[in-house]
């Protein structure tokens, strides 16, 4: 216990169980039938199953909207919170983050009674507003902290030059804070795929997302194709990973631009 390696066990032992264990799981289910033969059936069936890939389109096009929402209203919020001439108070970025601190069922089934008492009829707007509420932190935490630690002295370098307010903010702000606004799509863009409460509550279940379809399958007892299409999942989130490493490391590779 003496070596410093021998206080990771117990995390190692935690993601053995809940991590790495889970996800062996639904491999396992996602290639057997009903009967335990292996199979690749449930995973082809996915790409002829009409329904599953309207769904699964109709997530993608859900998921881009809202996270160009995220980014239209986030960015100029974490520019704010970053600007010391603007913001010279840490309340303010608690603030943004309290709603963090509140269940997102809490958050959601709130939004949903403000609708009915408003008597605003629940539909894709409505969806597309939960998320973005739920969501926007996600986007503006990233932003806030990469605008935060970037060395003011390439701005400062670029107005002694002759650029423009707008210039520097294209020509430097914007190129050094794209890590920060990478990391904020990959955390409101992949979850809101995946999700089926918010799209449940705040559409009254007219509207099924990804998530929604694998949460029946799986409450049907279709154990093995729900498992084939939480594969699928994951590997697209895996792709989508590993693009936004390839993305960050062209950003620090490529300078300003």
């Amino acid at each position: 216990m003496n070596k410093r390696s021998s206080w990771a066990l117990p995390y190692f032992i935690f993601l053995v169980l809940f991590v790495v264990l889970p996800l062996l799981l639904i491999l396992m289910y996602s290639l057997q039938d009903a009967s335990g033969n292996f199979t690749l059936s449930n995973i082809t069936k996915f790409f002829t199953d009409k329904d599953a890939l309207g769904t699964f389109a109709l997530s993608i096009e859900v998921a881009i909207e809202n996270t160009l929402l995220c980014i239209l209203i986030g960015y100029p919020a974490a520019w704010i919170l970053a600007d010391n001439k603007l913001n010279r108070s840490a309340v303010t970025v608690v603030l943004f983050i309290l709603p963090m601190w509140i269940n997102a069922l809490m958050r959601t089934l709130a939004t949903a009674e403000l609708f009915n008492m408003a008597g605003i009829q629940l539909g894709k707007g409505t969806l597309l507003f939960g998320m973005c509420y739920d969501y926007l932190p996600f986007m503006i935490y990233p932003i806030y902290n990469q605008l935060k630690k970037m060395d003011k002295s390439y701005a400062e370098a670029a107005q002694d030059l002759g650029a423009t307010p707008s210039e520097v903010f294209r020509k430097v702000t914007l190129p050094l804070s794209m890590p920060g606004v990478w990391s904020g799509v990959m955390m409101v863009f992949m979850p809101t795929v995946s999700t089926f409460a918010i799209s449940e509550f705040l559409t009254n279940n007219k509207i099924k997302l990804f998530g929604t379809i694998i949460q029946e399958n799986i409450n049907n007892s279709m154990w093995n194709y729900g498992a084939a299409l939480s594969l699928i999942m994951l590997v697209i989130i895996g792709i989508t990973t590993m693009l936004q490493g390839g993305e960050k490391r062209a950003e620090a590779e490529g300078g300003l631009i």
